[in-house]
């Protein structure tokens, strides 16, 4: 695969006062920044219905400056592009296909993050110098760069870590090609279900810490808003959804990476999945499941590994259908989980049986270009 492609490197950041105060100081100036230009925009729209172009809300920030000198401590880069982020929020609220909603004001407590172009930074020898900054970034790498980064970002999440992340272009190298192709069937007793007969289990991340969650957050409750005791137990509450987001992400990164490693092709079915959390029963398990981040990663892998992704249509009659003579019973509540085929007379595994069927109409949509109600590839 000769072309490239360009891929965020993220490392975490252990040392925290070089980044602390450059983060803090940056965001902070960042949100004085945009406070006034998201109240200008806002009400453009709302007098107008027009947007704001990012060269009229940069030309504001001369008088910015002017009334808050200290905003030339930092780089005006981070200025400019938290200015840029704002306008392209604005541009996916106006665009209707994406249903975004209004920009919102950015909370003082909430994530920091600062975005650098290589105008307001250095890379050399693997170290990573900031505008205004005299002595490198102390980063701890875990791989060296492919090469060198069109634009960083430094970040700190609400649980105190730190991280920068950095988009480099890299040649992604493709897969030796296999013959296997397998059809995946996502569940919640099991997280993914092969059309091979592998089930994989579901680790129910939120659910192994949601009783020591909940007491957090029930002491949180009470503590008086401001005081450090709250603060003190708000992180405590911060660090323990930033452990079990890890876990669910490391979880999902080896299984579609073993999915990916051991298939050409990869037949799933599209799930209407913001539809399904709005069953009140079901959201909370489907939401830890993590079901589209996990299509998310098998798409951009499959892509940079030579494979191929197919999408069934998620009105295909997957559970329904017999995998061996075709017979479909009318009526298949969700907590069938075993059914015998009045066709054939065979006992059929639910799950087992929906991801055969996924497989083979996912192949066969592949074979004839079909779309829509057939695959999409």
């Amino acid at each position: 695969m000769s072309n490239r492609l360009t891929k965020g490197f993220q490392e975490l950041e252990p040392y925290e006062g070089k980044l602390s105060r450059t983060v803090l100081r940056g965001g902070g100036c960042g949100n004085v920044a945009s406070l006034p230009d998201l109240a200008y925009r806002t009400q453009a729209y709302q007098q107008h219905g027009e947007s704001v172009s990012s060269s009229a809300a940069e030309k504001r920030l001369v008088d910015l400056k002017t009334e808050f000198p200290w905003l030339k401590d930092v780089s005006s880069v981070i200025l400019q592009q938290t200015l840029r982020d704002q306008k392209a929020a604005f541009d996916n609220f106006f665009n209707p296909k994406l249903r975004a909603r209004y920009p919102r004001f950015k909370k003082k407590d909430g994530r920091q993050s600062i975005r650098l172009t290589k105008a307001a930074f250095r890379y050399r020898d693997g170290d990573i110098t900031i505008a205004k900054s005299k002595a490198p970034l102390p980063i701890r790498w875990s791989r060296p760069l492919p090469s060198e980064p069109s634009s960083i970002t430094i970040s700190q999440d609400r649980a105190g870590r730190y991280f920068i992340s950095c988009l480099c272009e890299f040649a992604p190298n493709a897969l030796p090609i296999t013959p296997r192709m397998v059809g995946i069937d996502l569940g919640l007793t099991d997280l993914f279900i092969t059309s091979d007969g592998a089930k994989s289990g579901n680790p129910r991340h939120l659910k192994r810490y949601e009783a020591k969650l909940a007491y957090l957050q029930r002491r949180l409750a009470k503590k008086r808003k401001g005081s450090n005791n709250r603060n003190k137990l708000r992180q405590k509450v911060a660090r323990l959804h930033a452990k079990i987001a890890d876990c669910r992400r490391d979880a999902t990164h080896k299984a579609t990476r073993a999915l990916i490693n051991e298939n050409q092709v990869l037949c799933i079915e599209s799930l209407n999945i913001a539809g399904m959390v709005k069953n009140r029963h079901l959201a909370k398990a489907i939401s830890d499941a993590g079901w589209g981040e996990f299509v998310r990663q098998l798409e951009y892998k499959a892509a940079w590994a030579g494979r191929q992704v197919v999408k069934v249509s998620q009105w295909f009659p997957s559970s329904k259908l017999c995998h061996g003579c075709g017979h479909k019973v009318e009526k298949l509540p969700l907590s069938q989980r075993q059914w015998q085929c009045k066709g054939c007379g065979e006992p059929i595994d639910r799950d087992v049986n929906a991801a055969k069927n996924i497989r083979t109409a996912g192949l066969a949509g592949l074979a004839c270009g079909a779309t829509g109600a057939g695959a999409a590839a």
